[in-house]
């Protein structure tokens, strides 16, 4: 109801704007009211959805990372290591069987079991360079 309304006033105001005349414009009023009253009203609508739904919210870890390990995604980070087709292969083997990428190339001794954990680690991913390899140097900086 609040994004109706500021969008209604908004439309109000771009008309408003149109029917201004040089630099008199009788509906000056109108549109600082419609403005103002846009700002309040989103400002309201935040700070409920704060207290309301935002507050006390907590990630359970244990959990996004479950998510993370069962991601079919995770089979990208081996297409350097063993090609896109043996890591397609091993993503559609995890999405029939319900296992995860890591037991089901374990399970085909893909690799090292060392080596595995490397490379399907999600949080290496999220960091620079191919996962399993380490961190690119950029060229031109010094060791």
């Amino acid at each position: 109801m609040v994004a109706f309304q500021v969008v209604g006033n908004d439309v109000a105001v771009a008309l408003a704007v149109q029917a201004g005349q040089l630099e008199l414009n009788v509906m000056m009023p109108l549109m600082a009211h419609d403005a103002l009253q846009s700002a309040e009203i989103l400002g309201n609508a935040c700070r409920v959805f704060r207290e309301r739904c935002v507050e006390g919210i907590a990630a359970d870890a244990a959990r996004c990372r479950d998510y993370a390990l069962r991601s079919l995604g995770l089979a990208t980070a081996l297409n350097p290591v063993i090609g896109y087709a043996a890591a397609a292969e091993l993503a559609k083997e995890a999405a029939a069987t319900g296992r995860t990428i890591a037991d089901v190339a374990r399970a085909r001794r893909i690799l090292p079991d060392r080596a595995l954990a490397r490379i399907l680690d999600p949080v290496a991913m999220t960091e620079p360079g191919v996962p399993g390899r380490g961190r690119r140097r950029r060229p031109g900086r010094g060791r």
